[in-house]
């Protein structure tokens, strides 16, 4: 379906488990694609039973703040607005959220805002924990 596999997430919510599957491509993923690709998987899943217990599937769009995992999603969103969580400080910081500059190299480089001074930060991908695209509102 030319789809991209964003992400999968499995996790307990009180007292039910939920795997969510992320699919999304650059046109974006409409609530038909998602019922498909759930209909699908729901069958492979159950063929294979992978997972000996109660569950919901649930298959999505990642959003407006989708993750970004591999370089490829951090040269694809260059220009944007995205929040960053590091594995240790650079520069003193460890969570910031700013504008993905450019990314090459494995780098990103990321202009930050702290008070009223711009800040670049230069961020190796392997120290990065978690990143995803921001929503600002001006």
């Amino acid at each position: 379906m030319n789809l991209e596999l964003v992400d999968i997430e499995f996790k307990k919510e009180g007292k039910n488990w939920f795997l969510r599957v992320f699919i999304d491509k650059p046109s974006g993923v409409d609530i038909e694609e998602c019922g498909i690709v759930s209909e699908q998987l729901s069958e492979k899943l159950d063929e294979t039973d992978p997972i000996d217990f109660p569950y919901f599937l649930e298959v999505s769009s990642p959003g407006a703040e989708r993750p970004l995992k591999t370089p490829q999603d951090f040269e694809n969103h260059v220009g944007k607005h995205v929040y960053m969580k590091l594995y240790e400080p650079i520069d003193g910081e460890k969570e910031f959220e700013g504008t993905l500059l450019t990314f090459e190299k494995e780098q990103a480089e990321v202009e930050i805002r702290i008070k009223t001074k711009k800040k670049r930060l230069e961020v190796p991908f392997e120290k990065i924990a978690k990143a995803n695209l921001a929503v600002t509102f001006n």
